[in-house]
């Protein structure tokens, strides 16, 4: 009898000739879409070409993921916006109010036009791309999940380490990278050994807390989108909103979703909610059984 793939001919069928078009179509995104001026020299233009097929090839990377695993984007992604229950209901009350006062004022809203235009001018802000997808001098999460947890996890896995120690032992290299930003923190607080080491420390200690949570989802999912989307989405959101002077709605949802992080923190990532067609093997390392 034959096996369930798990996905259907006109989902893969449809899904490749989306990913075709997109590999012709993004070539002309420069001049259609960032509004770039014709190359003028071969080689500008070959660049161009060769950045343009580069993202075309990311993108059909993760959207061929999704389809195949879509679990390790949407069950990371739902469980890490818990912890920014506060920012969504601050931002969901800031929009409200942003649209009350618009309309007082005569004003037509929030138009289809206009929210695309904001896609647009988000897709062609290079500093957008740098920060979401490619530096990860600016903590980006694609170039940091990469080395930090696809290919120092498994290593640390394979060389005897337990998983909890792999854990704790890996966001420390992760923290140890984003020692770069010393000297920048020390010119802007005014040359104070004491103020820049606060700036670091904090950052550090963020950047502990994340890798630990990042290490966690590729180890117990054994997918490395299930970080690679949290990443994206932290570096989105920024820190917590913990409360709010406004209203302390913002502090209750807080908490609400502090809790039901911690309550959904392992069923939510359980291996064979990510494997359950490979063989019966839980995940792809067999490290995590967590025995």
């Amino acid at each position: 009898m034959e096996e369930e793939d798990g996905v259907s001919k006109l989902a893969a069928v449809t899904a490749c000739t989306a990913m075709a078009l997109l590999y012709v179509a993004i070539l002309y995104a420069p001049t259609l879409i960032l509004r770039l001026p014709p190359p003028p020299s071969a080689k500008t233009f070959m660049i161009r070409r060769f950045v343009c097929a580069a993202v075309s090839s990311i993108l059909s990377l993760l959207v061929s993921g999704l389809i195949l695993s879509w679990q390790a984007v949407v069950f990371p992604l739902s469980l890490t916006s818990l912890m920014y229950a506060g920012s969504l209901v601050l931002k969901i009350l800031l929009l409200v109010d942003s649209r009350r006062e618009n309309a007082n004022r005569g004003g037509e809203g929030i138009s289809l036009q206009n929210f695309l235009a904001s896609i647009v001018s988000v897709a062609s802000n290079v500093l957008a791309w740098r920060s979401y997808v490619v530096c990860c001098t600016e903590q980006a999460p694609l170039t940091e999940e990469l080395v930090f947890r696809a290919c120092m996890i498994p290593l640390l896995l394979c060389g005897g380490f337990k998983p909890y120690t792999v854990i704790r032992l890996c966001p420390i290299f992760f923290s140890l990278a984003h020692l770069n930003h010393l000297m920048e923190f020390y010119s802007k607080k005014n040359y104070s050994w004491i103020k820049t080491s606060l700036a670091v420390g904090l950052q550090l200690g963020y950047t502990v807390i994340f890798g630990s949570y990042a290490s966690f989802l590729l180890i117990r999912t054994g997918h490395l989108l299930a970080p690679l989307v949290a990443h994206a989405f932290c570096n989105f959101m920024g820190l917590p909103v913990l409360f709010s002077r406004r209203n302390g709605i913002v502090s209750v949802a807080f908490l609400a979703g502090m809790v039901g992080f911690l309550w959904l923190l392992f069923p939510m990532t359980r291996p064979d909610l990510y494997n359950d067609r490979l063989n019966n093997c839980k995940c792809w390392h067999g490290y995590c059984s967590w025995d």
